[in-house]
């Protein structure tokens, strides 16, 4: 955790409650709370606060937005952000930056959103799995922690929601490179897209090139596994192995058993996906699978309480 210290020395005891703003920041959107004494008072989603792929600008017009939703940035004693994209100290301090400046009276917390997944689930130590619009593993044993995938689509994020889109994309245009007629999944998700052609998804996808559209359609690679659509199965296989492998790097890295904790829109909404990873990381001596209850960010609520307690 990267932390700023608090330039008012604020008084966080006494008859007032400790107030806490907290992030959970996504590819696709920011989910925030505002929390007295630990307890959630109030909560809003805006669009993506991501600094690495959205931009400075950007991040920091949603980060106004949701301090604004959430009552304003007065009498809030520490800030935690978990965050997809900060993989550099660069990195978090633009995002530290931008939170200091929007609550200058505030301590000031930044992780990688896959912190928030052990914490948010009750744990000090295990392996979190995030596959949504991205795909990440990261854990904690014995006071060591390391993390792999999560290095965006452009350069990883294979099993994530993007990347099971972005096969049916790239399986139709092999089928018509080789004047095979186009398979029934192609079809479905041209149809899901609102393109005549299935052809026509080469150019929406390079017009629509925004992740969060293409994670939102991998929906239909599920149904069609659903109903024994063969190559809507093969990708199905190729994510849940692709994730199955982050979750056995970290735990080989740590030495750990587990446990394991899914999150993610696409993993904890796909039965299927999740019941293949539970296979293919079973025979590595893993067998405590757990699927995230609640939202992430409650995690970032239990972590700026520790933030408070080293102050």
């Amino acid at each position: 955790m990267s932390i700023v210290t608090d330039p008012s020395g604020a008084n966080t005891s006494g008859a007032n409650p400790t107030v806490t703003l907290a992030f959970d920041i996504g590819g696709s959107k920011t989910h925030a709370v505002r929390a007295e004494n630990g307890t959630v008072v109030a909560e809003t989603i805006v669009g993506s606060a991501n600094v690495s792929s959205m931009g400075v600008e950007e991040a920091g017009r949603q980060l106004d937005a949701a301090i604004e939703k959430l009552g304003g940035p007065d009498g809030v004693h520490t800030v935690l952000a978990g965050s997809a994209g900060v993989d550099t100290p660069a990195s978090i301090e633009r995002l530290e930056s931008l939170l200091t400046q929007r609550v200058p009276g505030a301590r000031v917390g930044v992780v990688h959103d896959t912190h928030l997944i052990l914490a948010a689930a009750g744990l000090d130590e295990g392996i979190a799995l995030i596959s949504g619009t991205g795909a990440v593993a990261w854990g904690r044993r014995e006071g060591r922690s390391c993390r792999a995938g999560g290095w965006g689509h452009l350069l990883g994020d294979e099993g994530s929601g993007y990347w099971v889109a972005r096969e049916v994309v790239r399986r139709a245009l092999h089928d018509n490179d080789r004047g095979l007629a186009p398979a029934p999944l192609s079809l479905r998700l041209a149809e899901e897209c609102g393109v005549g052609e299935v052809l026509d998804l080469h150019d929406l996808f390079y017009t629509r090139a925004d992740r969060q559209y293409w994670a939102r359609r991998s929906h239909v690679v599920f149904e069609r596994a659903a109903v024994a659509d063969e190559r809507a199965l093969e990708i199905v296989e190729a994510a849940a192995h692709a994730l199955a492998d982050l979750v056995g790097t970290v735990a080989q890295m740590l030495g750990s058993t587990g446990p394991v904790v899914l999150a993610g829109g696409q993993v904890v909404h796909q039965p299927l996906l999740q019941n293949r990873i539970r296979e293919l990381i079973a025979p590595r001596g893993i067998t405590d699978i757990r699927v995230l209850e609640v939202d992430p960010v409650h995690g970032a609520v239990r972590l700026a309480a520790s933030l408070v307690d080293a102050h």
